[in-house]
This record gives C-alpha cells, sequence and structure tokens, in this order.
C-alpha cells in the first residue's frame, strides 16, 4: 500500500467550497482511478491535511489519467479554492493499524 499526506492552504471564506469539493474529487479517485479513500483534517490553524491511501506509488502516479472530465474539471475546481497544494509526503505503508 502507498500513502500521501497533502498540505491544503484553502483560500479564506472558501472553506465549505473546498471541502465539499474535496469529498467529490476524492470519490472519483475511488471510483475511476483505484484510489483507497482519503481523510481530511482541518489544524487549528486554519491548514487543511489530507491522508490518501493507494493500492502503489503506479496507481497515485497515473490516477489523474484515468478520471472523467467532469472529475477531472471538479479538481480543477477543488485546486482553485487553494491558495497552495503541498505533498508533504508520499511512502509506503509498512503497517496498518487504522481501523
Amino acid at each position: 500500500m502507498y500513502a500521501v499526506i497533502y498540505e491544503f492552504k484553502v483560500i479564506q471564506s472558501q472553506e465549505e467550497a473546498f471541502e465539499t469539493l474535496w469529498q467529490m474529487v476524492t470519490e472519483g479517485f475511488m471510483q475511476h482511478a483505484g484510489g483507497l479513500g482519503s481523510r481530511l483534517h482541518k489544524t487549528e490553524t486554519g491548514v487543511y491535511i489530507a491522508y490518501a491511501q493507494w493500492p502503489d506509488k503506479k496507481a497515485w502516479e497515473t490516477a489523474k489519467q484515468k478520471l472523467p472530465k467532469t472529475a477531472t474539471e471538479n479538481l480543477q475546481r477543488m485546486n482553485g479554492y487553494c491558495n497552495e497544494i503541498t505533498v508533504l509526503f508520499n511512502m509506503d505503508v509498512r503497517n496498518d493499524l487504522l481501523k
């Protein structure tokens, strides 16, 4: 299994729209590109952190190419609500004790 941790700095007052689109984008990756799901967190300072899982690195690297047009448009819209998006870590999962 492969995991990616993202940091999203969302434009102030766009948080609700971002969260809605984040869910739609995540569901699109799960339905069309083999994504295993994600969790979205918000820090006390308002920064969003997402943890996403994939079957392997290749699935993550090729995921965007597998999305239909509507899902790609949702991804672009979601990104538009952000000042900055950073991949903090991408890594192999060694042991998984999450339920």
